[in-house]
């Protein structure tokens, strides 16, 4: 497949999103309050997250990777948003989360003690793993590899809620794929420390639509129909969002599809 297939553009595009300049600085808080990512000092690694935030996927995943472990969070993030959202072909995408994986581990060993190394390996492993089969992500022992990398992201930085987010979606997704006692008792999932988790994220990062939309996907998936109203209002919230970059803007247009 023809590499344009595999990264499709953003189909959003604002000048609002472009941050040249000392604009990049200026919004950094805003735009990386969810994974507390530092300021980069590098002028290499800033273009990067300038390409990142704009919606130019492929620049920023491939700065990235030419920068190496400096440059691993932005590939990860910038190739990981761009598939879950702009890659259509299922088998490309897993192996465009293998590649990431590889990145993120070869990133931790050269910088273990950073949050965001850990961070990115979970983000890549979960969605590599919702990608194959219950039986085979839990053969490979996936779950636990996912849990351990965002504990290790908590222990290094408490405040990151895009971590908190994704560790209740761990409770969640456990607990609706094997239920409550054996997700409790083979992996320690529970459905109080799952929501415990998402509702954190939302009080760090109330403003960030992707915190709405996995605490709506979080209720689904451990209550189902019975906070289907509680999920539906959950994605309102993030349709009702003004996005900040690329990123932002394919979540409010997912919240707002599934409210269609």
């Amino acid at each position: 497949m023809a590499a344009s297939a595999q990264w499709a553009a953003f189909p959003h595009p604002s000048k609002e999103f472009a941050y040249p300049g000392a604009k990049l600085r200026a919004a950094w808080p805003r735009l990386h309050a969810g994974d507390r990512e530092p300021w980069p000092e590098a002028a290499g690694l800033q273009e990067a997250w300038r390409a990142f935030h704009r919606g130019d996927f492929k620049a920023a995943h491939d700065a990235g990777i030419a920068l190496g472990p400096e440059g691993a969070s932005v590939a990860v993030k910038a190739g990981g948003v761009h598939a879950v959202h702009l890659l259509d072909d299922e088998k490309l995408r897993l192996q465009r989360f293998q590649h990431l994986v590889a990145v993120a581990e070869a990133a931790i060993a050269a910088l273990p003690d950073v949050a965001n190394t850990h961070f990115r390996r979970a983000f890549a492993l979960g969605r590599y793993s919702q990608g194959i089969s219950v039986a085979k992500a839990l053969q490979q022992g996936l779950a636990g590899k996912v849990r351990e990398s965002l504990e290790r992201t908590l222990e290094l930085e408490p405040l990151h809620a895009e971590a908190h987010t994704a560790l209740g979606l761990y409770h969640a997704e456990i607990i609706g794929k094997v239920g409550a006692m054996i997700g409790g008792v083979t992996y320690g999932a529970k459905a109080a420390t799952g929501i415990a988790h998402l509702e954190r994220a939302l009080e760090l990062t109330p403003d960030a639509p992707i915190a709405h939309i996995e605490y709506g996907n979080g209720l689904m998936l451990l209550y189902g129909s019975k906070r289907e109203d509680d999920a539906a209002a959950a994605y309102e919230s993030a349709g009702r969002l003004v996005p900040r970059d690329a990123m932002e803007a394919l979540d409010v247009a997912f919240a707002r599809s599934q409210l269609e």
